[in-house]
C-alpha cells in the first residue's frame, strides 16, 4: 500500500556531522520498508568532514574523501546540500541558502560547533582555525610556505595539544608555542600529563600556560600582562561556540547558545524538535555533557530511536552516556590514551607511545565503519564505537 506525500512523516536532519549522520543513518534504515516516513539530511558540504584528523589536513596530509550521499545510499534518506540560514519553528520549515524552504513534521539539531573566533578581537581576521577542511587546508598552504618564524597555538585544550604536536613534528624549522590559561592535560592522571608534557617537550613545542590573549595582530599576539609574541601564522583552539540560529527559533537554550533538552533529548520548549551532538546542552547525572565524537554519535543514535517509540505512541526512554576515554595524538606515531570514569574523571590507566597511536588511529577510524554497519543493523539494536569496540545499544522496542 502506497503512502501519499501528505501522509508521510517528514523528518528533516540539520548537519552531517557524527551526530547528525547516525541520527539520518539509523532513522532511515529502520523504517525505509514502511513508507510512512521520509528521512531528508541537509549539510553545506557533501564530503564528511573528519573533525578527528583537521589536525593532520592542517599539516599538509592526505585523509581519505568519505562521500555523504554514497553513505545514505541504500538506507532510503535524501541529501540536500546547503546552509541553513533559519528555521522557524511556528511554520515547521527550514530555509536554506538557495532560498529553498524544507518542511518538517519531526526535526533533528546537530549543526555542531565552531571554534569561538569573536571572543577575542583579531582571532577572525588574522587567525587560522579548525572549523572545516577548507579551513584547515588555508593554514596547511601558509605552513607549506613558511621557512622559519613562531606558529602560535591559541587554546591548550586537545585540540591545540594536537595540533602543536603535529605541526611541530612536521614542520621542524617552526617554532611552535602553545598559548593558554591551563597547563597542557591538566585534567589527566599525572602519568599521562607527564607522558604528554614530555613529548611536546621532545617535539620542541614551547608551552606557556597562565597566560591570556587579549589581542591578534597580523604579525603578532598581545597577552594580558602586557607582553606579545611575534607570529608568523596563529591557529585559534581555545573555546566553541554553538550557531545562532536555535535561540533566533525561539528554541530554549543555555549561556552558550546550545539547545536545552529533555532526558529523550528533545527541546524542552519545542517536543517535536531534537537536538544532539555539541549543539545540545545534554544534562547527565555528572553535569552537561561536552562536545566529542565520543558523545556525538550515541545522541544520534539516541535521538532517532527516540523519534521511532514516539511515532510508535510510546514513551521515550531517557538518554544515558558514560565517558570512556580521551585519545591525545602526539604526532603521526606517538601518543597517549587516558582511560576515565563516566563522569570523564581521569582514572590510573593509560596508555601510550605507538601502542596508543594505533589505539588513537583504530578509534578514529570507527565511524565510518560503524556507519556502514548501522545500515545491516535489525530494527532490534543499534552500533556505535566505543573505546576501538562496538558496542550494541537495544532500546528501540
Amino acid at each position: 500500500m502506497n503512502t501519499t506525500a501528505a501522509q508521510r512523516h517528514e523528518v528533516l536532519v540539520l548537519g552531517a556531522g557524527y551526530a547528525g549522520l547516525a541520527a539520518a543513518v539509523q532513522l532511515a534504515t529502520r523504517t525505509r520498508r514502511r513508507g510512512n516516513l521520509r528521512v531528508t539530511l541537509v549539510n553545506p558540504y557533501d564530503i564528511f568532514t573528519e573533525r578527528l584528523r583537521l589536525h593532520m589536513t592542517a599539516t599538509g596530509q592526505e585523509t581519505a574523501k568519505m562521500s555523504i550521499p554514497e553513505l545514505l545510499d541504500g538506507t532510503g534518506a535524501d541529501f540536500v546540500r546547503g546552509w541553513v540560514t533559519a528555521v522557524d519553528t511556528e511554520a515547521k520549515t527550514v530555509r536554506i541558502d538557495d532560498n529553498r524552504v524544507l518542511r518538517y513534521d519531526t526535526l533533528v539539531y546537530a549543526l555542531g560547533s565552531i571554534a569561538d573566533s569573536v571572543a577575542v578581537p583579531g582571532v577572525d581576521d588574522h587567525a587560522y582555525t579548525l572549523n572545516g577542511p577548507q579551513d584547515a587546508a588555508l593554514l596547511a598552504d601558509r605552513l607549506a610556505r613558511l621557512d622559519g618564524g613562531t606558529v602560535v597555538v591559541g587554546g591548550s585544550g586537545l585540540t591545540g595539544v594536537e595540533a602543536a604536536a603535529e605541526i611541530a613534528e612536521r614542520y621542524p624549522q617552526l617554532q611552535v608555542v602553545l598559548l593558554g590559561r591551563q597547563e597542557p592535560g591538566a585534567s589527566m592522571h599525572p602519568k599521562a600529563k607527564a607522558y604528554l608534557d614530555a613529548a611536546l617537550a621532545r617535539l620542541g613545542v614551547q608551552v606557556r600556560s597562565g597566560v591570556e590573549v587579549v589581542k591578534v595582530l597580523p604579525d603578532r599576539v598581545e597577552l594580558a600582562d602586557g607582553s606579545s609574541i611575534e607570529t608568523a601564522a596563529v591557529l585559534w583552539t581555545s573555546g566553541t561556540r554553538v550557531s545562532p540560529l536555535a535561540a533566533a527559533a525561539g528554541l530554549s537554550v543555555d549561556e552558550r547558545g546550545r539547545v536545552v533538552t529533555d532526558g529523550a533529548l528533545r527541546s524542552v520548549s519545542h517536543p517535536d524538535v531534537y537536538a544532539v551532538g555539541d549543539a545540545a546542552a545534554i544534562r547527565q547525572g555528572y553535569g552537561v555533557m561536552h562536545g566529542t565524537c565520543q558523545g556525538g554519535m550515541p545522541t544520534g543514535v539516541h535521538a532517532a530511536l527516540s523519534i521511532l517509540r514516539v511515532l510508535a505512541g510510546k514513551e521515550p526512554k531517557p538518554f544515558r552516556f558514560g565517558y570512556y576515554h580521551t585519545p591525545v595524538s602526539l604526532g603521526r606515531s606517538d601518543a597517549v590514551v587516558q582511560f576515565t570514569h563516566p563522569d570523564d574523571s581521569p582514572r590510573r590507566i593509560v596508555l601510550t607511545g605507538k601502542r596508543a597511536a594505533k589505539y588513537k588511529e583504530t578509534v578514529t577510524a570507527a565511524p565510518w565503519p560503524a556507519f556502514s554497519r548501522m545500515k545491516k543493523m535489525p530494527a532490534s539494536g543499534a552500533l556505535w564505537p566505543h573505546g576501538g569496540r562496538y558496542t550494541r545499544i537495544r532500546s528501540a522496542k
